[in-house]
């Protein structure tokens, strides 16, 4: 769950900022995780059998995934964008049977994300991440008639979910991980449009024409994310991480400010995934599943990740400029008309100023274009990971990387603390990671007990407090491994 809001107390300076609920993601690479804790145990050879034991863990969770991610591959050779529609026209399949292929695909698709700990984004997600503006100034759309509606439809029919998105039968968009994106430049246009919207504001709340354009928005947008934050944050005990938005919309106005650099700042999704389908015509249908694979993006940015984007136009706020100052110059020539000694050069300066002030808001609209496709350029070459079957590499080896790190942490404080239950477990492995890392998350111990249940390296006493086995009996419960046999024999000492 998002929530957006403002920190601060007194008369100390508002900070406006992000609530997100904390993720389920270990946020340390495999290799420092063991390499730390092997160094937190005592005895030498405690060291050598704890390291055994993580490459054996590691090799048996491999292993019980490959058939999983072996059969998740198959299908996604089906409808692969590239060359799916020719071995699907090679096997010949009826109608009926392709759909549930494409189906089981989704399933298996949706469960490796879950245990990837990717997350779908949820409307009110998006509604807060959408609701500043960060290097794109431009409204971006879907055009939705040239993406397909049934395929994803039918799949949360058969699998319903809570708070899907809006657009959850078009397009969905995966997201884990948090991170911040810094820029620092003079913003010189930004901050001329930034006076302008503080003027057109001031000018709609004295005229109080402000109130009738709120009660329109909050028709069409519904419930204010901030409003609701606001209502509920003392109200609820949050578990949630904070993370600062720095704009130029809410920066105070002084000639320092204006006319030296500033640094914004936005929240980012660490990596986002984007599952669709294009449209296709019944006599010719596509079968082309795209997922795609993004790293770093601004949250307020995240309009570049959407499928099939319609060309940008001029934003509300351009419009409004056109037609006021379009009013005022009609009003400034009518009067000047009026007058009896009419002065041309007057009308002229007014004209002039009316011009210029139509050319200044064309170019600024042209400036944002620009900087639209080069931000989509920028997508495309240095935030998109992958595509296809690319993506779902990375993905089965995520999934991989998770459950060890989990089930090696689980043990680990196991093997030092004791017998513990579940809650003090859980506790224990996020103080571990806290502590030793610096890094938060919402340790998924549950999904890890059940890991080493099936590894058979802890035992649950009547209370239901967990105890695991030694180190060395450990390592003969899981037993000498396929990859540690094949080592061996590359390393001579075994025959191949």
């Amino acid at each position: 769950m998002a929530h957006s809001g403002s920190e601060g107390k007194g008369h100390e300076k508002k900070k406006e900022v992000i609530r997100i609920e904390r993720e389920s993601v270990i946020p340390v690479l495999k290799p420092q995780l063991i390499m730390t804790l092997t160094n937190l145990i005592k005895r030498s050879s405690d060291r050598v059998e704890f390291l055994k034991l993580c490459k054996r863990i590691e090799y048996t969770i491999r292993a019980w995934y490959l058939l999983q991610f072996e059969d998740m591959m198959q299908l996604y050779s089906l409808f692969d964008p590239v060359s799916g529609a020719q071995k699907l026209a090679q096997q010949k399949l009826p109608r009926e049977e392709i759909d549930a292929l494409e189906q089981n695909f989704l399933a298996y698709l949706f469960e490796v994300m879950r245990k990837s700990n990717f997350k779908i984004a949820t409307q009110e997600e998006i509604d807060v991440a959408l609701s500043g503006q960060y290097l794109l100034n431009l409204p971006i759309t879907v055009n939705e008639s040239k993406l397909d509606k049934v395929l994803l439809k039918k799949y949360f029919e058969a699998h319903p979910q809570d708070d899907l998105p809006d657009f959850y039968d078009k397009y969905i968009i995966f997201r884990r991980g948090i991170g911040i994106d810094r820029t620092t430049d003079y913003f010189i246009m930004e901050k001329v449009d930034m006076l302008i919207a503080r003027f057109w504001s001031y000018i709609l709340r004295i005229t109080r024409l402000e109130k009738f354009f709120s009660r329109r928005s909050e028709r069409r947008h519904g419930k204010d994310p901030k409003k609701d934050d606001e209502t509920n944050l003392e109200s609820e005990d949050y578990q949630d991480d904070v993370y600062e938005r720095i704009r130029l919309e809410k920066m105070p106005l002084s000639f320092n400010s204006l006319l030296n650099k500033n640094t914004i700042q936005e929240p980012t999704f660490d990596r986002i995934i984007v599952v669709y389908r294009p449209a296709s015509s019944k006599s010719k249908p596509d079968r082309g599943i795209f997922v795609k694979h993004f790293k770093n993006i601004p949250m307020a940015d995240m309009e570049i990740v959407l499928p099939e984007k319609k060309n940008p136009g001029l934003t509300p706020m351009d419009w409004v400029k056109f037609l006021g100052s379009a009013i005022v110059g009609l009003v400034a020539v009518a009067s000047s008309l009026k007058v009896d000694t009419a002065d041309l050069r007057v009308i002229g300066a007014v004209l002039s100023t009316v011009l210029g002030y139509f050319v200044k808001t064309y170019f600024t609209f042209q400036q944002n274009l620009i900087a639209y496709q080069n931000l989509i350029t920028q997508s495309m070459y240095d935030k998109q990971l992958d595509s296809g079957k690319g993506t779902l590499l990375h993905l089965c080896d995520d999934v991989i990387q998770q459950e060890v790190k989990e089930v090696i942490i689980s043990f680990f404080i196991l093997m030092e603390q004791g017998k513990a239950n579940r809650q003090e477990l859980d506790q224990w492995c996020e103080e571990l990671i806290r502590e030793e890392f610096g890094k938060s998350c919402n340790f998924e111990v549950d999904d890890a007990i059940q890991k080493l249940e099936k590894l058979g390296i802890v035992t649950k006493d009547i209370i239901g407090r967990y105890q695991c086995v030694g180190l060395k009996r450990a390592n003969e419960i899981i037993g000498t491994t396929t990859e540690e046999l094949v080592l061996k024999a590359k390393q001579g000492n075994i025959a191949p």
